[in-house]
């Protein structure tokens, strides 16, 4: 055993010292890299990826499954503050089935299960009304916690007791509902979700209605059913929704207006700001308006016709007539007075016409704003940033007429009239110079392969590298080695002499020393033939 060792320590003194300085370096850099690959093949390998199991958990909802999963000899973290149970990953899924299957997490509150579990019991009519509302709060909790946006939900449920006795309608008593929402940082609802909590609370109580629903935050805000419409009473809405209203109308003009110049000018070569004024009233108004058919000749449609004419000539009784008619033009001619015995005559004639004209009843509902002035404010950098000149005049003579065509689309006509150039032209703001801190917009960074797994490829890279080298070398050394031993072995048996076993004339023992002589000493066999040459 001793002797195999110091053999080893031999052969590897004898290597290692064979080897060149470089040699020496690559030979313990590549043993370094395989070793650090690996350790770090290892610890990801090894690695336990833990994947939240449930959150917003009570305190006693995290003890309690706790201690099934260490009674079930489960790995877990506890995060969030203690309102979070992360599991490994691979286990997330079973762990989850598992746990619901033995009704875990048990949060103490009573749902729908409990008639199930304890219909065998007998209750009173009281302790059953008690155990309904609290289920019902229960599950509706439960269905409000479903939407984005909302962590939890404490639900409290009015619902008076129906009466032996017939009450007329404006006496009975009607359910109300206070809800507490546990939302998260920074959520907005909008409009049609704050509507459909209202409906999904009122649908699930009987005789709830939206005005006895009051839904508030963990901050004390209130989500008001009417007040959050822009169409509310007044037309106008909550300040909050004018104030985004208004800033969402600017940042769309000046989205248009930047895509629009980097386009003529170049990325980052301008810059823009728009300012607007916005009406928010909202008016609703009925029009009867009654109109000529014809507008031109201002008449109508004919519907009906009559024209009466008469004559007389006699004498005797005086002739008479009535000069006034309703909806009848009357003309009388040598008309003779009553009383009068003499001859007389008379000619009348009368002609009634009928006209139609157009109706209009309209229900007009203006809409709930109108953008009444509007601003617009660019900087452009010349081509030649320090020399404001080397900008075309009609480059900016075109981004202005742009400018005027956007400003006079964009303002309503009945808030600002007919507006004359000299009135866009104030509107409108277009500075040349240069630009000292260009704005920067932030983009999403992309995905791109952590560092970790270069330096893992180049170092595998560079050890494979490293180990053909070897390898190539190696072998190429034992071919020449077995080159050399092979001609050693040749030259071995050359060196043997067979000629004393061998009974040869004297010529042949002569012919063979001479080559084998030839072969061991050159030099001596040339001196011998230059000798023999000589004497010859």
């Amino acid at each position: 055993m001793n002797e195999r060792v110091n053999n080893i320590k031999t052969k590897f003194s004898e290597f290692w010292g064979s080897r060149s300085k470089k040699q020496k370096i690559a030979l313990i850099s590549s043993i370094v890299a395989i070793i650090a690959l690996a350790a770090i093949i290892t610890y990801f390998a090894t690695r336990v990826t833990y994947k939240p199991l449930y959150s917003n958990l009570t305190a006693s909802e995290v003890g309690q499954i706790k201690e099934q999963l260490d009674a079930d000899g489960v790995k877990y973290q506890i995060g969030e503050g203690g309102t979070a149970i992360m599991v490994p990953e691979n286990q997330a899924d079973d762990l989850l089935v598992s746990l619901a299957s033995q009704g875990y997490p048990q949060s103490g509150e009573i749902d729908y299960s409990f008639f199930s579990e304890n219909a065998g019991f007998g209750m009173t009519d009281n302790e059953f009304n008690v155990l309904k509302i609290a289920s019902i709060q229960t599950e509706l909790a439960k269905l409000l916690k479903q939407m984005d946006g909302i962590n939890d939900a404490k639900v409290m449920l009015s619902i008076p007791e129906k009466s032996t006795f017939v009450t007329s309608g404006e006496n009975a008593e009607d359910s109300s509902a206070s809800i507490v929402l546990d939302t998260q940082a920074g959520q907005q609802f909008s409009d049609e979700q704050i509507k459909t909590l209202y409906n999904l609370v009122a649908k699930s109580v009987p005789n709830l209605n939206t005005d006895n629903i009051i839904i508030t935050n963990q901050y004390n805000e209130y989500f008001d059913l009417t007040s959050n419409s822009i169409s509310g009473a007044n037309g106008a809405g909550n300040a909050a929704n004018q104030l985004a209203v208004k800033k969402q109308i600017e940042r769309d003009l000046q989205r248009q207006v930047q895509s629009l110049l980097s386009n003529i000018m170049g990325a980052g070569k301008a810059v823009v700001t728009v300012t607007s004024d916005i009406d928010f009233t909202q008016e609703q108004r009925t029009e009867k308006l009654v109109e000529p058919v014809d507008k031109e000749n201002m008449t109508g449609i004919t519907i009906s016709a009559q024209k009466i004419s008469e004559t007389y000539s006699g004498t005797g009784a005086a002739a008479a007539g009535n000069a006034e008619a309703d909806g009848a033009t009357d003309n009388f001619t040598d008309y003779q007075q009553a009383g009068d015995t003499g001859t007389g005559d008379y000619e009348r004639t009368e002609d009634t016409v009928n006209n139609e004209v157009n109706r209009i009843k309209r229900q007009i509902t203006e809409s709930p704003y109108r953008v009444r002035d509007l601003g617009i404010q660019v900087v452009l950098e010349p081509p030649t940033a320090d020399d404001p000149t080397s900008l075309p005049a009609d480059t900016e003579a075109a981004v202005q007429d742009m400018l005027a065509s956007i400003v006079r689309t964009s303002i309503d006509k009945n808030s600002a009239g007919d507006l004359t150039n000299a009135d866009v032209a104030q509107k409108i703001n277009v500075s040349v110079q240069k630009l000292n801190g260009k704005a920067t917009t932030a983009t999403d960074a992309g995905t791109t392969i952590p560092w970790w797994i270069w330096v893992i490829g180049g170092v595998l890279v560079v050890a494979i590298g490293l180990l053909t080298f070897f390898i190539i070398r190696s072998r190429r050394q034992n071919r020449e080695e077995e080159y050399y031993d092979d001609e050693e072995y040749y030259d071995e048996e050359m060196d043997v002499e067979d000629i004393a076993n061998e009974k040869d004339s004297e010529a042949t023992v002569r012919r063979k020393q001479l080559e084998k002589m030839a072969k061991d000493k050159p030099e001596d066999f040339a001196k011998l033939l230059r000798t023999w040459i000589s004497e010859d």
